[in-house]
């Protein structure tokens, strides 16, 4: 299912164009985008290890210092579903030492960038 331009109409109407970049999952940062620090990354991309891993890599060294990461389908228990967003992408941002979590709501994990990549 395909809900970036759910995503793009919701930005649109509530006045957020000017605040925002939404990106699908598929894309990597473009050298713009290094030169940008991100407030908010929200990784809801694939389950499996490694788009999860290239998800990690690739994008969480743009989120700014005070900034947030928010990771969507995190299973800490693996009787509950699919792994690598939490192995892959929740516990290393935790064990690097640059996030710390900071709100667990259903599968969505909020983390807060702590210091500069």
């Amino acid at each position: 299912m395909d809900t970036l331009p759910r995503f793009r109409r919701t930005i649109h109407d509530a006045g957020l164009r000017t605040w925002s970049s939404p990106s699908s999952a598929r894309r990597r940062p473009s050298p713009a985008t290094g030169a940008r620090r991100l407030a908010l990354l929200f990784i809801d991309g694939g389950h499996g290890v490694e788009p999860a891993r290239a998800d990690y890599a690739g994008w969480t060294p743009h989120v700014a210092l005070d900034g947030f990461l928010a990771i969507h389908d995190v299973f800490p228990d693996p009787a509950d579903g699919g792994r690598p967003p939490y192995e892959q992408i929740y516990q290393p941002a935790v064990a690097s030492g640059r996030f710390v979590p900071v709100s667990a709501t259903g599968l969505l994990r909020a983390l807060r960038c702590t210091c500069a990549a």
